[in-house]
C-alpha cells in the first residue's frame, strides 16, 4: 500500500513503522498538538469574551453548556477515534481492500448514529435543566446558547471522521489546518457577534458553529478530492461483517468516552448545586485545566495510531520502545505544566472574569483552589490517557472502557460524598479528580505488567 494514499504530489502521509521511534511518533504528534491547542485557544476565547463582557452568569451558563457539549461529541469522536484505530491496523498491514471496506462501513455507521443524537438532544433540550441543576437566573441564557450549538453536531461529525482517517495514515498537518482556519474564524466572528452586533450568547454560539462547518465540510471536500481510496471506500457497498468488527472497536471507545464525560456531566451538576460564583470559576477553571493538559492527551492519540500501525505490521520491539519513550515524555511534560499552573494561577483565572464585578474576587479565588488542587497532578491523567490509547490500539477497547469507570466512577462517588460533610465542602469535587486518575492508572498498569506482556510473550505469539 502506498504511503502517498492515492495521489500525487507532496506527502504528507506518514509510515510510523519506519524510522526512530521516539522522532517519529513526536513529528507526527506535534500537529495534533497544536490543533488541538487552536480548539482551546478558540474555547478560551468565546469563554473569556462572555465572562469579560457578558457576565457571571453568561460566563456559568456557557461553562455548563461546554461540559454538555463535550458529553455529546465525546461519543462521535469516540466512534471516530474506534475507527481510526482500524483504519491504523489496515494501513500497517497494507490491506488496501481491508481499508475500503472499513472506511465504509464506518460512516455509515457514524453518520447514522450523529443523526440520532442531533434529533435526541433538541427532544431532551428541556429536560436537561433538571438533571444539571441549573439555577433559574442561568437556565434562560443557558437554552439560548444550546439551541444553537445543537445545530453544529454533524459538523463535529464530519471533522473528526475526516481528520480520524487522515491521521490513521500517518497525515496529521492536513487536519491542523482546517482546525487552524476555523480557530481564527470563530476568534473573529466571536468579536463581530457579540461586541459589534451585541447577539449576546446566540451570538457566541453562532460563531462557533459557523467555524465549525467550515471545517468539517472544508476537510470533507479535501479528504474526497485529494484520496481516490476515500472515495472508492465510501461509495462501495458496506458488509455486515465489517461493520460488527469497527463497532467491535468504536462502540467500546465511544463508551469510554461517553463514561469519561457523562461522569463529567454529573460533577458539573453537583457544581451547578453550589450556585453561579461556583459555576463561574468552575467554568473558567475547567478552561485552564483542559488547555493545560489537552498536548499530553493528543500525544496519547498520536501514540496511539504509532502502536496500531506497529501492531498491524507486528514490530513489537518497536511497540516496546514507544512505549518507554512515551511514558517519559508524558510526565516530565505533565510535571512542568502542573508548576506553571500552580504559579500562575491567580492571573489565568483573571484573564476570564471582569475584575470590576462584584463577585469577582470569590469567582477567582475558588477557581485558584481548584487549579492549585486538580492541577497538581497532571502527571496522573497524562499516564491515563497512554493507557487509554494503549489499549485501543492493541485491539483491547474493553480496557478503556474499565479504566474510565473506575476513574469517573471513583471521581463522582467521592465528589458527592466528600462535597456533602460541611468541613470540606466544594473542595471535596476537586480533589476526587486526581484521586480517580491514579486509582485507574494503578489498575492500567497492574494489567499491563501481569497480563498483557504475559499474552505477548506466550509462545505461538509471533
Amino acid at each position: 500500500m502506498s504511503a502517498k494514499g492515492g495521489h500525487g504530489g507532496v506527502d504528507m502521509n506518514k509510515d510510523l513503522t519506519r524510522g526512530p521511534v521516539m522522532r517519529t511518533m513526536l513529528f507526527f504528534a506535534v500537529p495534533m498538538i497544536l490543533g488541538n491547542l487552536l480548539q482551546q485557544c478558540y474555547n478560551i476565547a468565546d469563554t473569556m469574551i462572555v465572562g469579560k463582557y457578558l457576565g457571571n452568569n453568561a460566563l456559568a451558563a456557557v461553562g455548563s453548556s461546554f461540559t454538555l457539549m463535550t458529553f455529546l461529541t465525546s461519543i462521535l469522536l469516540g466512534l471516530c477515534m474506534g475507527s481510526g484505530a482500524v483504519f491504523s491496523i489496515r494501513f500497517g498491514q497494507q490491506d488496501e481492500n481491508g481499508l475500503k471496506e472499513s472506511l465504509s462501513a464506518s460512516f455509515a455507521l457514524i453518520a447514522g448514529l450523529t443523526a440520532v443524537l442531533n434529533v435526541i438532544a433538541f427532544v431532551c433540550l428541556d429536560k436537561l435543566r433538571f438533571f444539571l441543576r441549573v439555577p433559574d437566573e442561568v437556565w434562560g441564557i443557558m437554552r439560548e446558547y444550546l439551541v444553537v450549538i445543537f445545530c453544529g453536531i454533524a459538523a463535529t461529525f464530519l471533522y473528526n471522521y475526516f481528520a480520524s482517517y487522515l491521521r490513521a495514515i500517518g497525515n496529521s498537518v492536513v487536519p491542523l489546518i482546517f482546525l487552524a482556519v476555523s480557530a481564527v474564524l470563530n476568534i473573529i466572528l466571536d468579536l463581530v457577534f457579540v461586541l459589534k452586533l451585541e447577539r449576546g450568547v446566540g451570538g457566541a454560539a453562532e460563531a462557533t458553529v459557523l467555524s465549525q462547518y467550515v471545517s468539517g465540510l472544508g476537510i470533507m471536500a479535501y479528504t474526497l478530492a485529494r484520496h481516490p481510496r476515500i472515495r472508492a471506500g465510501l461509495t462501495r457497498r458496506f458488509s455486515w461483517a465489517c461493520i460488527r468488527e469497527i463497532a467491535g472497536f468504536s462502540i467500546l471507545t465511544c463508551i469510554q468516552q461517553s463514561v469519561m464525560n457523562l461522569g463529567i456531566l454529573m460533577v458539573q451538576g453537583l457544581v451547578n448545586s453550589f450556585g453561579p460564583v461556583i459555576m463561574a470559576a468552575f467554568a473558567a477553571a475547567v478552561k485552564i485545566d483542559a488547555f493545560a493538559y489537552m498536548p499530553v492527551q493528543d500525544f496519547g492519540n498520536a501514540f496511539s495510531t504509532f502502536i496500531a500501525q506497529n501492531y498491524g505490521a507486528k514490530k513489537e520491539e518497536r511497540i516496546r520502545k514507544g512505549l518507554k519513550g512515551a511514558v517519559a515524555t508524558a510526565v516530565v511534560f505533565s510535571v512542568a505544566v502542573s508548576g506553571l499552573v500552580w504559579v500562575f494561577a491567580g492571573r489565568l483565572m483573571g484573564l476570564f472574569v471582569d475584575v470590576k464585578d462584584a463577585e469577582a474576587a470569590e469567582v477567582i479565588g475558588e477557581g485558584i483552589r481548584y487549579l492549585h488542587i486538580e492541577g497538581a497532578f497532571y502527571c496522573g491523567i497524562g499516564c491515563l490517557f497512554l493507557l487509554y490509547g494503549l489499549y485501543r490500539a492493541l485491539g483491547k477497547p474493553g480496557m478503556s472502557v474499565v479504566l474510565t469507570v473506575i476513574s469517573l466512577g471513583t471521581r463522582v462517588a467521592l465528589a458527592y460524598a466528600l462535597s456533602a460533610v460541611p468541613s470540606i465542602g466544594v473542595a471535596g469535587i476537586w480533589w476526587s479528580v486526581p484521586v480517580g486518575w491514579f486509582l485507574a492508572d494503578a489498575v492500567g498498569i497492574f494489567y499491563y505488567v501481569f497480563r498483557v506482556r504475559k499474552e505477548n510473550a506466550a509462545p505461538g505469539r509471533h
